[in-house]
């Protein structure tokens, strides 16, 4: 059978709103196609929306690349037609997993005395159950550990849902922050997981859409533009499901300006072109973390002009700029740089053997009135330009908080390993 020229095989699943097929050609790999159908209240709700699918499907894939593209793991591959997504089969693990920024919705009829609009900080994460004919109970983070779920090949345990746990929190942050530059508020979301059977890797998986968010434009509910203004009709007529329709689009055209162009640069200044080696680490930390990196060549002290005139080319640009001096002896060209620019300046002198204990306090004694960072690391320097312009850049800060993830689960495994804990082992591979 094809579906929009591609060829699946088995169907895997079938839900009230998308069903998984596998790819006749890769079984590894799977289509989930999208209905036009939106459902709510476990199904008991549930009404066809034409061009629902296709809007569904722009949204998750624009969502799924921005993730891909900040380094979290995630089942999604590319987009298959104008209804699907191929991605990476799972098995999926039967928890829904929720988080929430802002008190409202089920929370408030589970806790009452909890008012509308209370904010969590840090996020409140909570977990559900799949199981529509008890209504997805909630479940405690005991409850999954102890349920001994088997996805893929792994027995989930303590260390599994951390790892779901963490990668929940940093997904929602990451979106709230991309969301956020457009003056739209995430609320709460939830997300799913499976396990790739192929590799035993946790994935972020299943669909992310209108369907998953709560998003309120300029933090404000009466604006709401999610699946809330369809559970909360009081009469489902066509001109509401319109209305419905009408929102999930303009979702859909927003995110994709969710992953704009980098708005900042790194510019490292070196003394001399010997140093090209150290400033190529440098630039290869920058590009690791989304930030533009240009290399140029001046001497403070046999050029001073020009390195003041190239200086004032790159703030006349107006356009956010950390700068890098990469100097090592006498190092003049991180002071001379930061008593003559507005924007910060680091120090990143390259040290040698013989006279780097010396040479550095070049970098670090400083005449009063300037203020350069030193780091001796070019992987560091390039950290710490990416950490000043993700202040005023959410992609950028995507990539430091997908890598601090990715560390952190990196350590967890290593954890796991050393303790003798179980790690699924990858069919055939």
């Amino acid at each position: 059978m094809e579906i929009e020229g591609i060829t699946v095989g088995e169907k895997v699943n079938e839900g009230k709103t998308k069903v998984v097929y596998r790819l006749k050609a890769n079984p590894d790999e799977v289509l989930l196609h999208s209905k036009d159908r939106i459902t709510a209240g476990d199904g008991e709700r549930a009404h066809d929306l034409a061009g629902k699918a296709e809007i569904s499907t722009a949204t998750a894939t624009a969502i799924f690349k921005l993730l891909n593209n900040a380094g979290i793991k995630t089942h999604f591959l590319y987009r298959g037609g104008k209804t699907g997504m191929v991605c990476h089969y799972c098995e999926m693990v039967p928890i829904e997993f929720v988080t929430r920024r802002v008190a409202t919705g089920s929370f408030l009829k589970r806790n009452p005395g909890v008012k509308e609009g209370y904010r969590f900080s840090p996020p409140k994460q909570e977990t559900f159950f799949k199981d529509d004919a008890n209504h997805d109970p909630q479940w405690s983070y005991e409850q999954c550990v102890e349920a001994g779920l088997k996805c893929g090949g792994r027995t989930l345990g303590r260390d599994d849902f951390d790892i779901m746990c963490k990668t929940t929190v940093t997904v929602f942050e990451v979106l709230e922050k991309a969301w956020a530059s457009l003056d739209c508020s995430l609320i709460d979301m939830k997300v799913e997981f499976g396990v790739s059977p192929k590799t035993g890797e946790i994935l972020l998986a299943d669909i992310i859409d209108s369907d998953s968010w709560r998003l309120w434009p300029s933090g404000d509910r009466r604006l709401m533009k999610d699946k809330q203004v369809y559970r909360e009709l009081q009469e489902v007529t066509t001109e509401a499901l319109d209305t419905v329709k009408r929102n999930f689009q303009w979702i859909a055209e927003r995110v994709e300006l969710l992953s704009p162009k980098p708005k900042g640069r790194a510019v490292v200044f070196m003394g001399s072109p010997t140093d090209m080696a150290h400033c190529e680490k440098i630039r290869a930390s920058c590009k690791m973390y989304g930030v533009p990196c240009e290399l140029r060549v001046t001497s403070a002290h046999k050029g001073t002009d020009e390195t003041k005139n190239i200086l004032a080319q790159y703030e006349g640009e107006g356009i956010p700029t950390v700068f890098i001096a990469v100097a090592g002896r006498s190092n003049g060209l991180g002071p001379v740089l930061s008593g003559n620019a507005t924007w910060p300046v680091i120090n990143c002198p390259p040290l040698a053997a013989d006279w780097g204990t010396e040479d550095v306090w070049s970098s670090l004694r400083l005449p009063s009135g300037l203020g350069c960072t030193t780091l001796t690391s070019p992987e560091a320097a390039g950290l710490a330009a990416a950490q000043i312009l993700c202040m005023t850049d959410h992609v950028i800060w995507s990539r430091l908080r997908a890598s601090q993830l990715n560390t952190w689960v990196g350590l967890k495994e290593a954890d796991m390993k050393a303790r003798g804990t179980n790690l699924p082992v990858a069919n055939g591979h």
